[in-house]
Order: structure tokens, then C-alpha cells, then sequence
């Protein structure tokens, strides 16, 4: 039987954090000598920023790596720039949202493909913004980033890890996930899944969710 009240593992960019990956796209074109697209988006991206996003690269060597494959000519703050260019904000509301779902005894965890750059300028704009010691970390149970576990989306390990380290059941987890790819791994491992699509926003769209899960069959 489900639990009443759902574990809630949240996706971060697209879910809590608003995303533009176009903006990253076209602030790396405007420093590429040759005016090369960078293999990055939503859907699908290039070993580069798999290796960054599971700690196999450092910062430096991501710097290094996306000057010598797209023809950047940039400075490491420049490169950070437009790397950041696609982190937008954080909603208060939805910060709000969590915290009500937390106090009304939801478990909760983030689940996010992510890397120390955008960690650490995420983690500064939310300490700036809302006073936050420890990012949204401070939101949330648990926080799982796959550059320090080492494991990402859409593979099903990092689910499993996030799981076992929660001591959650797949059954009793609601996963919040904007990209498809990841949505069908969750679906596979036995988890109920929202959807989040445009024009839908988490405040939305998880109430009614929670609803029906928590309504019988």
C-alpha cells in the first residue's frame, strides 16, 4: 500500500529552479572563435559535461576541455558566465510550497544532475536572496547532486541510491522531474511520476498529484 503522505524527490532545474539552456547555448557561441553550438541541452548532452556533472572533471579541466572542443577564446570567469547564463531564479513561492509540504510531514530530497560550478552560484544568489547557510540544502531532507555521488540521470543506479540512502520505497516515492528521459527510468524502477511540462509550475501541479496518490484505487 502506498504511504499516505508521499516521500517527495524532487528534480532541481525546471522544478524548483527556473532553467533557459538556450541562454548557456548562445552566451558559449558569442566565445567561440569558429561559433561552435556546445552539445548541451535538455535531452541529450556530450561526454564533456557528463564527466563535469559525475566529478570525473574538475572545473579547471571542464574550462580547459570547452575551449579546446568548441574553440573558446575566454577567461575562466567568462566561461563561468556563460555557463551560469541558464540558471535563472528560485521562486519564493515554491521555496514557501516545500516547506508547508515538509511541515505537513512529507519527506523530502532533491535528485539533480549538477556540477560544483553551478552548486556553488546557485548556493551564493540563494544565500544572497533568501539567507541560506547551505543552499537548498536548508530546504530539504536530503540533497543528491551526481557530481558527489558520482552517478547521474537518467541511469537507474542513482535513483537506487537516493533510495536506499532515504530507506524510502520506490512505491511510497513521488518523483518531480521536467525531462522524459528521466521520468521513464523513475517509471521503470516503480516510481509515480509528475510530469512537470510547461506551462505547468510545482505549485501547480504537485497538489493534485499528491491527491491522487494518496486517494485509493
Amino acid at each position: 500500500m502506498p504511504a499516505q503522505k508521499p516521500n517527495l524527490l524532487f528534480d532541481f532545474g525546471g522544478v524548483i529552479i527556473n532553467i533557459n539552456y538556450q541562454l548557456t547555448v548562445e552566451a558559449m557561441r558569442a566565445l567561440s572563435r569558429a561559433s561552435s553550438t556546445i552539445e548541451f541541452n535538455q535531452q541529450s548532452q556530450s561526454e564533456l559535461f557528463d564527466h563535469l556533472e559525475t566529478g570525473r572533471l574538475t572545473p579547471s579541466e571542464f574550462r580547459q576541455g570547452l575551449r579546446r572542443h568548441y574553440d573558446l577564446e575566454a577567461t575562466d570567469e567568462q566561461l563561468d558566465a556563460a555557463w551560469n547564463a541558464m540558471l535563472l531564479d528560485v521562486p519564493a513561492e515554491r521555496l514557501a510550497f516545500i516547506a508547508e509540504l515538509r511541515a505537513q510531514g512529507h519527506q523530502t530530497a532533491l535528485l539533480s544532475n549538477t556540477n560544483q560550478i553551478h552548486i556553488e552560484e546557485i548556493n551564493r544568489r540563494l544565500k544572497t536572496q533568501y539567507g541560506f547557510a547551505h543552499g537548498i540544502a536548508d530546504c530539504l531532507d536530503r540533497v543528491f547532486y551526481s557530481q558527489q555521488v558520482g552517478l547521474r540521470k537518467p541511469g537507474p543506479e542513482i535513483f537506487e541510491h537516493a533510495l536506499r540512502e532515504m530507506n524510502w520505497k520506490a512505491d511510497e516515492t513521488l518523483f518531480i522531474e521536467d525531462s522524459i528521459q528521466h521520468i521513464e527510468t523513475a517509471r521503470r524502477l516503480g516510481l509515480p511520476t509528475l510530469f512537470l511540462t510547461p506551462p505547468l509550475t510545482l505549485t501547480d501541479a504537485l497538489p493534485a498529484a499528491i491527491r491522487a496518490f494518496s486517494s485509493p484505487a
